[in-house]
């Protein structure tokens, strides 16, 4: 079975040195969804990498972009700036940012390091100052009725006669996102700072001439990222779903690098969303979880991993439960026990592209994990050591550090009371509600286990043994055990945490419930 890399070589031209982009507008802490095009990029690098091929894949901040919305908390400190590039913008109060863009890139380019992406940053600010794309808005001024034309025929959108395809920053109240520009002359255009233009930011009036050269002005999104590619050479692009569609923003562009440039596409990779349960996140106005939180709780092997094993053009979607966490971890594992018995299959290839480790380590299930760090008085290294059977090798001790730390950090960060595992000083009140059934279960286990050693395997056996010969559903058994020890109906591997409390307390426990229901 292909995985989707192989689609990917299949279409790319494997006989050139290839330039991937993909790029940002920081107007707030950036979400955890920005990293799907980021590791999709990246994962092509790879694999292009590994195929010999020369890959450079470059990431651009979209500071030259207007501030158009006000960051989550900090509204009225922005207020004032609305409409102005976002690279001349301070940052916010106590950051040691030059700007509120780099305010945010920074931190998000910190987790590129985590996640061990390899990447050129490039800033939006340096190339328009620098003249570099000095030609190319020379060349897509001149090609305005083109412009327009393509605007209208492609996505359905009119534009004004004269209207030209740039906002130059306006010398009087130094907001971009207010202008309109019209009539070049080869070296000036003529603009507009109009109060009215758009609904977040009110524009000062003014009007004149200026020069849109090195960091006068800057061009609309579709026409940057056609000069982007023409620019910088660009071979390989995706984007998410709101800009391939039909008529979208990638269109527009491919239509005005062909008019204006007669140049050919990047290979396009359209990409889903990165949920948040079920939720498209917004920066600015704070909502679902920032990437720099999700990199902090997942270590960089399993993020990677979550993203990789999904197709671009399928949904991932996650949420920090300890439900959603568990299954992580344990599809990780599958992955890795695959990938240790066929490097070169379907898991062999995602497992690479999550981590350089070796798959053919010991590491125990995050359910226990995340149990063992809520029971008091355990020593959780040495328990975990016991469950392997053998001691732990210096990357084990290493992979077991990252699993406890997840689990620390989901407790202290995510979990709400309902999903915290606390272990009942005394029996929990309702065992009067169990059934004859639970009862005698509990009764006969309390028995079977003074017989078996104890280690997780054979309590996880007593357990299921016991529930069959008492005719009692393993899930009724089950939830009476989580309710009598942590007042709960479900919970991790039951064998395993019984098995790290003392066995006399687990069986007097036992038989003081069955009694309640006696």
């Amino acid at each position: 079975m292909a995985f989707w890399t192989d689609d990917i070589l299949a279409a790319a031209d494997l006989s050139r040195a290839h330039v991937l982009n993909d790029s940002k507008t920081p107007s707030g802490r950036v979400h955890v969804g920005a990293l799907r095009g980021v590791l999709i990029h990246d994962a092509i690098r790879r694999v292009l990498a590994d195929r010999g091929v020369e890959a450079t894949f470059c990431y651009g901040v979209d500071d030259f972009d207007p501030l158009d919305e006000l960051p989550a908390g900090l509204e009225d400190i922005y207020r004032p700036y609305l409409g102005q590039p976002l690279c001349n913008v301070p940052a916010p109060p106590g950051s040691g940012a030059t700007d509120v863009a780099e305010h945010y890139i920074g931190e998000f380019f910190d987790v590129f390091a985590d996640l061990h992406v390899v990447a050129e940053p490039y800033r939006m600010r340096d190339i328009y100052r620098s003249g570099r794309f000095d030609d190319a808005i020379d060349r897509i001024l001149r090609h305005g009725d083109d412009v327009r034309d393509i605007y209208l025929r492609v996505s359905g959108s009119e534009r004004p006669p004269g209207w030209l395809p740039f906002q130059v920053v306006c010398p009087v109240c130094a907001k971009v996102g207010t202008t309109v520009v019209t009539d070049y002359d080869g070296e000036t255009v003529a603009f507009h700072c109009r109060p009215d233009l758009v609904t977040w930011a009110q524009g000062c009036g003014s009007s004149g001439r200026a020069s849109p050269f090195s960091g006068g002005g800057k061009l609309p999104w579709k026409l940057e990222w056609t000069a982007k590619w023409a620019v910088l050479g660009v071979t390989i692009e995706g984007a998410g779903k709101d800009h391939t569609s039909r008529g979208g923003s990638r269109d527009v562009a491919v239509a005005c690098l062909d008019r204006i440039f007669g140049l050919q596409p990047p290979l396009n990779v359209p990409y889903e969303w990165f949920l948040v349960g079920g939720a498209k996140m917004s920066s600015s106005k704070g909502v679902g979880v920032s990437a720099r939180e999700v990199a902090d709780l997942l270590p960089a092997d399993v993020l990677r991993f979550l993203l990789m094993r999904t197709r671009p053009r399928s949904t991932v979607d996650f949420e920090p439960t300890e439900d959603a966490i568990v299954k992580l971890f344990s599809d990780f594992d599958k992955c890795r026990a695959e990938a240790a018995r066929d490097p070169a299959g379907t898991f062999g290839k995602i497992y690479r592209l999550a981590t350089d480790d070796a798959p053919n380590y010991w590491a125990p299930p995050m359910a226990l994990v995340i149990a063992l760090e809520q029971l008091p008085h355990v020593d959780v290294d040495a328990k975990v050591e016991a469950l392997k059977g053998s001691a732990l090798s210096p990357d084990e001790r290493a992979h077991v550090a990252d699993r406890r730390r997840v689990a620390r950090h989901w407790l202290d960060r995510f979990a709400g009371p309902e999903e915290k595992l606390e272990l009942n000083a005394d029996l929990p009140p309702g065992l009067e509600n169990l059934t004859s059934g639970q009862a005698r279960f509990l009764a006969d286990l309390a028995t079977r286990l003074e017989e078996v050693a104890w280690n997780a395997e054979a309590v996880q056996d007593a357990i299921f043994t016991t529930a069959r010969d008492d005719e009692v559903e393993p899930r009724a058994a089950f939830e009476a055990i989580y309710l009598v020890f942590f007042g709960r109906r479900s919970g991790p591997r039951a064998g395993s945490v019984l098995s790290f409390l003392e066995p006399e307390f687990v069986r007097s426990r036992l038989l003081a419930a069955a009694a309640c229901r006696a």
